[in-house]
């Protein structure tokens, strides 16, 4: 004899549920908290040691949560025959403990134009830190040829530019 499988037309949210085994389909992390940091300092790099730039500090309310971070540097040079080296850090305490590589050199060319604009370098790191220290991730810069000239937030003599930086608690998620 074959079953029919019943299936309820809808749940009464005035009674209480007790789950048991595992629920699928019920979404997924939540963000906890957004913390935004918005620059517009022209800082000049003209060697290969990296220099912090921008920065934004969060601090987690679990050691389950993960942090996004977004950044969208406004990136120039106006060297020839150079490019820009930038990471993001993980700074707890005043230590480094971490480093998102974002790329190695970003905008190398050997053309003659003066300000060879890069325009904005947006990155994301899904970042597991788990901490609930506060955790500042430090945005930095260097020039792939020393005594080349890598420039943040600008890219004429005469236009200066902002970059952004926004980190996202997501709060872990679980029944």
């Amino acid at each position: 004899m074959a079953f029919t499988l019943l299936k309820p037309t809808g749940i009464d949210l005035s009674q209480t549920f007790a789950f048991t085994g595992t629920v699928s389909g019920a979404g997924g992390g939540k963000i906890g908290q957004v913390v935004h940091s918005k620059n517009t300092t022209l800082r000049n790099v003209n060697n290969n040691t990296l220099v912090s730039c921008m920065s934004v500090t969060i601090t987690p309310s679990a050691t389950s949560s993960k942090i996004l971070v977004l950044g969208s540097p406004n990136l120039s040079k106006d060297t020839n025959n150079t490019a820009v080296i930038h990471k993001c850090f993980r700074v707890v305490g005043g230590s480094d403990v971490a480093t998102q590589v974002l790329s190695d050199h970003v905008g190398r060319n050997n053309s003659s134009t003066v300000y060879n604009d890069i325009g904005y370098a947006a990155f994301q790191w899904y970042d597991e830190p788990s901490s609930t220290a506060a955790i500042t991730y430090d945005y930095r810069i260097a020039s792939q040829a020393n005594n080349g000239n890598v420039v943040f937030n600008n890219y004429s003599s005469n236009s200066n530019f902002s970059s952004q930086i926004t980190a996202m608690e997501i709060l872990a998620w679980a029944i």
